[in-house]
């Protein structure tokens, strides 16, 4: 990468003025339960670690696809494994618990009043009074119950029980007492198939529980225990993709012999030191909505190499990692590589370079679009991997064998689907993303081929969205993907000097039309770039208008995934509550939370894979990342965008 620009990107984004710490801790100021009232972002209050495989966390009756929904009052458990806002039916809820006198019935009532969360943390009181404290490393979880009386109390921990298809499960008990499983289950949409393995510690007022258990070995193990009012029972569990005996380890290691409270502490300080790289002020519930938004940003891809560096690919193979790096898998990256890979790059320059190798690496492995039938752990997506790898390059990212990379993007290519309008916008994206790379990397035939090809969807956009017909406010018309012929008209992000020129004098004023005919759709992913074409084509303004509307006002949305709303729902579209997001608003692995925080820098990476940002006026105050404060706005808007390449202009 020109490091002339990489020194321009970093005028762009950091200045000198003055440092502002927020008020409280990040962490605390996290409010977990923000979208996790029933469709309104998918999410859980699960206790969590920056990027960790763990997501422990309450189950109810009903249940969004993360197995909660804040207004459920019936409570079934306790589960470890969740993908967070990603559509079907969600994945996860593996190594589930509970605990309850006498023989557990299928649920027990939410005190609400008492149910408590924060970044690394969940507290919930149910039943008659049993007291349920949660907490998390990267690949382990505690679970720890305070009972309200005395008695015999039963503990179950199932292995079949979950949000997708359960295909396999086997629990084994040691002598000792330590209770471990492997099972296998769908990932989203069970499309592949995730294998993973857990091992379980029960202790009974801090000591070990050499306990019998009982139960169907392929369904779930229980144990019963006689105890006083004001005891206390504890399960640690770790998660491995290794073998059950690494998933011991995981725990050994990750939790040791520490307090509940220790390790609950240290969580904490884990989700300050990374929700601190972003520091903003103003109004306290602004803060709070950011770093909630932030601490969602955080939690994807998930970090799946044990202390001992081993991991399993998705190929099935175990594979050794050499010290100090990490492997990331639970991909979604159809949806966040326009937001939320560009953040992390900006933001964690040295975790993006380990996903950036862990995205090689996946590649090596065999890597699908979706996901294979012996991935390590629940996963989404993996299109446009390609883009992100391309987009980590030229934003100064370059520990990882970019070589390897585009061998594995050129013959991706050839298996990308190209039917559909929407399919071909997004082939040929990844094609202009393989020419630039390969012209990178100084592979000039490469590049020449991938050029032409990716550019051979001018024809098909031409005849299709240059002039649109009665189908254009349409979802799904003509095969579209969650989308309207309005909406992927604009999505050439990577050749938008040509769509430009190709509409002519009607851009703007097309443009213009959309959002005034209310065409946009905020809830999904192919248009939400759309708001920054106006900066990007000069009117600052514009852009400015929209953004603050949609992050600050009750607006009317109009679609979900399969339609038009016959009545538009209206609400804010991101709000400091359960409700969180706007009805049929997924999170999406971060995605929408990271289009919120552009929208707060006053940033935004308009085309992944080119190291430049359409800047606007910032909505936070004082932003400081990594210590370092953005530019004054008045001498970023004199440079921005004002090399900005196509394709069309060599």
């Amino acid at each position: 990468m020109n490091r002339m620009v990489i020194a321009l990107l970093a005028a762009l984004v950091f200045g000198n003025v003055a440092q502002a710490a927020p008020a409280r801790e990040p962490a605390r100021m996290v409010d977990p339960f923000v979208g996790t009232l029933a469709d309104f972002g998918q999410l859980s209050p699960a206790a969590v670690a920056p990027y960790g495989m763990v997501q422990l966390g309450p189950d109810t009756t009903p249940a969004n696809h993360a197995g909660y929904d804040y207004a459920a009052t019936q409570l079934t458990g306790f589960s470890h494994t969740r993908g967070v806002g990603v559509g079907c039916g969600g994945a996860g809820g593996d190594v589930k618990v509970m605990l309850a006198y006498g023989d557990p019935a299928p649920s027990a009532p939410i005190d609400k009043r008492r149910e408590h969360a924060h970044a690394g943390y969940y507290s919930v009181r149910y039943g008659p009074g049993i007291v349920a404290d949660m907490t998390a490393t990267r690949g382990a979880g505690s679970l720890r119950f305070t009972l309200p009386k005395s008695g015999q109390v039963t503990v179950v921990v199932a292995f079949d029980r979950g949000y997708s298809k359960r295909i396999a499960a086997r629990w084994q008990a040691q002598t000792d007492g330590d209770l471990r499983a492997s099972f296998s289950a769908g990932t989203v949409c069970d499309v592949g198939t995730y294998h993973l393995h857990s091992a379980t510690r029960l202790t009974h007022n801090g000591k070990a529980v050499a306990a019998v258990w009982q139960g169907d070995a392929a369904t779930d193990a229980r144990v019963m225990l006689n105890v006083r009012g004001g005891d206390i029972v504890e399960l640690r569990t770790g998660l491995s993709s290794v073998d059950p005996s690494a998933a011991a380890a995981v725990r050994d290691s990750e939790l040791g012999n520490r307090p509940f409270q220790a390790i609950a502490a240290q969580t904490v300080a884990d989700w300050n030191r990374q929700l601190s790289r972003v520091t903003i002020g103003g109004p306290p519930k602004q803060q709070a909505l950011f770093y909630t938004s932030l601490f969602r940003v955080m939690q994807s891809p998930v970090a799946i190499a044990d202390p001992d560096g081993r991991f399993r690919g998705s190929d099935g193979v175990v594979k050794q990692l050499s010290r100090g790096d990490q492997h990331y898998t639970s991909w979604a990256l159809w949806d966040n590589y326009r937001t939320q890979m560009p953040l992390l790059a900006l933001i964690d320059p040295e975790r993006a370079g380990q996903i950036a190798r862990s995205l090689v690496r996946l590649y090596q492995s065999g890597k699908k679009r979706w996901a294979t039938q012996t991935e390590p752990f629940l996963t989404v997506r993996t299109e446009h991997a390609g883009i992100a790898l391309l987009d980590f390059r030229r934003k100064g990212i370059v520990d990882f064998d970019a070589k390897a990379a585009l061998a594995g993007m050129v013959t991706e290519s050839a298996t990308l689907a190209r039917k559909t309008p929407d399919e071909q916008i997004e082939a040929a994206y990844d094609d202009w993303a393989i020419a630039e790379l390969a012209s990178d990397l100084g592979e000039t035939a490469i590049a020449q081929d991938f050029r032409t090809k990716a550019l051979s969807y001018r024809s098909m956009w031409r005849a299709t969205f240059r002039d649109l017909g009665d189908d254009a406010d349409i979802v799904k018309a003509r095969g579209l993907y969650q989308g309207t012929l309005a909406q992927y008209r604009w999505a050439p992000v990577f050749d938008l000097p040509w769509l430009a020129q190709t509409l002519g004098p009607k851009f703007q004023p097309e443009l213009e039309r959309f959002f005034a005919d209310n065409l946009f759709n905020m809830t999904n992913q192919p248009d939400i770039h759309v708001p920054y074409l106006f900066a990007w084509a000069g009117d600052k303004a514009e852009t400015e208008r929209i953004v603050r509307r949609y992050i600050t006002q009750s607006v009317p949305h109009r679609y979900v995934n399969s339609g038009v709303r016959p009545q538009p729902w209206v609400g804010h579209s991101f709000a400091l509550s359960p409700q969180g997001f706007a009805d049929g608003m997924d999170d999406d692995a971060g995605t929408m939370s990271a289009w919120y925080i552009w929208a707060m820098l006053g940033l935004y990476p308009l085309t992944p894979g080119e190291p430049r940002y359409v800047i606007t006026t910032p909505i936070a105050q004082n932003i400081r990342i990594n210590g370092r404060a953005l530019a004054d706005m008045a001498f970023q808007q004199s440079i921005f965008l004002s090399s900005l390449r196509s394709l069309g202009g060599r």
